[in-house]
Parts: structure tokens; sequence; C-alpha cells
């Protein structure tokens, strides 16, 4: 009896072709990229591999959803920069402009003998190549009282989407002179500056509404943090005691948290009643990643620096927050960086087109306050240890208003350019 499942287990391009709607012929098979994962690493891959092949590479882009809200300025939505509908942006003409199909289903395994990855309602899709970038994970052990489970009431917001949405409706339920706490994340984690920045937002909303008898506090398990000094004099300047940071030596760890009662309490201090309580817990690569075996003990996948191909599989690819990527941080530009350059490796094994040595480049932007951005950045090079950096900039205390205001318009016409460069 033939199904559709096992028809796709085939070799044979027209069976698979026809189930996913792709127009095959016997004996004129493309080489299939599968891309799991439509964030700033996956939509960037997927395009440019169909765009620059020019049609010689099947891709299939495998993502459940019709949009994809970034992670990457919805801080700026926390405090009242952006609407919702300004960081949520749909998938619809990487299909129109460059044949790329969009599956709208769970990559639930990666097959490694077969070179099959396998959906969520049993469906195997035959690949060349993966490219998988699948963001990251939570680990809800990581915080002693929370779990998912919880995460309505102490939400993470550390996923775009309803989570942004619900710390916004959290934040503006603060009444003044009510308690934050957000308990920031372990290393390795999604945008090292981006809890600062957050902390920055919440505090301007309750400022910008006259909550300035309101407190912040920052529980941070790391004795320092990206870009401390900048943030730490912003908040000084912009919201004067609205926010205090608090290092491990201080707090002494988090001892347990309660949702019921909004308590966080620590080997020092025990935080009652709370208005809101942001966790932030620790993280590893998404579970696509973990189960296909991609990632080592720490939780992350091992890539070859001088081509982000995984270092356990030749066959598939990892970037991103996954990803392990030395000195690069895990950020939306970092990934979009090495997608290009995963990109253009694949097309160089697949069709024989040419190749360049890789080059990769970050820089983070943060929001202190109106007009006052700050940023931090490098260029990076494969060494045969790890990505390396070549060269790094931050900025500066005590910089002009002038100027903090022109790094703002650098960051939001960065923001145009990426979500232009992944979806366009």
């Amino acid at each position: 009896m033939t199904t559709r499942r096992t028809m796709l287990i085939g070799s044979s391009a027209f069976a698979a072709g026809a189930m996913l709607g792709m127009p095959a012929a016997l004996g004129q098979a493309k080489p299939r990229v599968v891309v799991i994962g439509g964030g700033a690493g996956g939509a960037t891959a997927a395009k440019y591999i169909a765009k620059d092949s020019q049609g010689a590479i099947e891709v299939v882009l495998v993502e459940p959803k019709d949009s994809f809200v970034t992670c990457f300025h919805s801080n700026l939505y926390l405090g009242g920069f952006k609407t919702f509908e300004e960081i949520t942006h749909k998938y619809d003409k990487l299909v129109s402009n460059y044949g790329i199909r969009h599956v709208r289903q769970m990559a639930s395994a990666i097959d490694r003998d077969k070179k099959q990855v396998v959906l969520a309602d049993g469906t195997r899709i035959d690949y060349a190549r993966v490219v998988i970038s699948p963001g990251i994970d939570l680990k809800y052990d990581s915080v002693p009282g929370w779990g998912k489970e919880h995460e309505e009431v102490m939400p993470h917001a550390w996923m775009a989407g309803p989570q942004t949405q619900l710390l916004r409706k959290q934040l503006d339920a603060v009444k003044d002179g009510g308690t934050i706490v957000m308990i920031a994340p372990p290393n390795p984690y999604r945008c090292p500056p981006g809890p600062y920045e957050r902390v920055s937002m919440m505090a301007h909303q309750l400022k910008a509404s006259g909550r300035t008898k309101s407190k912040i506090f920052v529980l941070d398990p790391k004795e320092s943090f990206s870009k401390q000094g900048l943030f730490q004099q912003g908040w000084e300047r912009h919201y004067p005691g609205m926010v205090e940071w608090l290092g491990p030596k201080v707090h002494d760890g988090i001892k347990s948290v309660d949702p019921k009662t909004m308590t966080v309490t620590t080997g020092f201090e025990t935080y009652t009643g709370c208005a809101l309580v942001n966790v932030i817990p620790a993280q590893m690569a998404g579970k696509i990643a973990r189960d296909a075996g991609l990632a080592n003990q720490s939780g992350f996948c091992p890539v070859d620096a001088e081509n982000m191909r995984s270092t356990i599989d030749p066959n598939i690819y990892v970037l991103g927050d996954a990803s392990i990527a030395g000195d690069m941080p895990k950020s939306a530009f970092s990934a979009n960086s090495q997608a290009k350059v995963a990109a253009l490796m694949v097309r160089g094994e697949l069709i024989n087109a040419r190749t360049f040595p890789a080059r990769y480049a970050n820089t983070c932007w943060s929001l202190i306050a109106p007009d006052d951005t700050v940023k931090v950045g490098g260029r990076y090079e494969p060494k045969p240890d790890k990505i390396t950096a070549a060269e790094t900039f931050v900025s500066k205390t005590d910089e002009n208003a002038e100027y903090r205001k022109q790094i703002q318009a650098e960051n939001v016409g960065w923001y145009s350019g990426i979500i232009a460069d992944m979806f366009s």
C-alpha cells in the first residue's frame, strides 16, 4: 500500500515534488536544501540560497508560523517606540520572489542516516543539505519554583510573540510604587544586552506615565554584563533611583520564586507582593537540534568556523542562537551574517558555485532612553579553533547627546535594512 508519507520517503524526485507541490520531472531533480526555522538565520539563508542559485537549488522552508515577530526591537515595543505590527513580518515575498516552498509545520526530527527531515504529521522530506536555525529553548528548571506552567504569571518574553504582549500588559498594569523584579539569565544566552535594554524600556514607560516611585530590581547571576558601564550611567542619568542592579555576590543567588504570591527569595532578601516578575531563565539550543544529536554537553551546537557547518554532521549547517559561534554573540545581526556565509558554502557544494573565505560581523544597538542609544560590535574571522574577533568597538560613556541620537537613527535604519534583507 502506497501512502502520502511513504511516497515522500522515497528518492523519486517526482513523488517528493508532487507531494510538496513542487514541479519536478524524472531525470531533472535539483538538489534540495531544507531550512528549519524562519528567523534571522533561517529566513536569510533560505532567501540567499534560492536567490543566488537562480533556481538551481530547491529550497524548502519549514516554519509553522505565517509571520515572524522579531525579538530584536521587541524591547522598543515594550517601551512604546514601536507597535506590535511593526515588529511582525510575513514570509510571503520569500515564496513569491524566490520560489521558496514554505511548509507550515514543525520539524519534529532530522533522520540523519536517511537524510530526511520529519515533519510533525510524519511526512518526510529528502534533503541534500539542512540549514537549521531553531533559536533557543528555555531551561524551565533553572529557576527554583518557576516552570513553563508559570510563564503566564511570571513571563519570560524571551521568545517574541504573545509573551511580549503579555509582558507589556503587565508593565502597563504596574501601579506607582510597585516593585518589578527581573531575574536575568546566565551565560550564554540570546542577545547579551537584551535584558538591560528591557530594563531601560520598562523604566522609560514608568517614568513617562508618572510612576517614578516604582522600582526595578535586576537580580543577575553574572558578575558583569554587556555594556554595563553604559547602561548604569544611563539609568542614573535618566531614571535616578528607579533601577538597582544586584550581582551574585550581593543577592547570594535566587533561592526560590512563588508565582502565587509573586515573591522572589534570594540569599539576602525577599521581594514580596511584586507587581511584575520577569524571569529570563538559562537557555539551550532549540529542541530539534538537540534531538538530532547536533549539540554537545553545553546544550549548544559546535560548528566549523569556516562555514557554520555542524562538526557532528557535514550535511547540516547550524546558524544563530543555537550555534557555538566563538566570539560572536547570539544576536540577529550575527545570525544574518552567518546565514550568508552558510548560503555561499551550500551553493558551492551543491552546484559548484564560487565561494570566498568566511567573514562575519555583528552590531548590537541598545536604546536606554529617547535618542540615547549605545552600541557594541565587531568583525570576526574563522580561526582553527573558533570564530575569533578581529576588531571590536563599543560606545563610550559621556558621549554627547547628538552623537547618541545619531546612533539611534542608525539603529532604526539597521532594523529596516535587515528586515528587507530577510523578507523582501
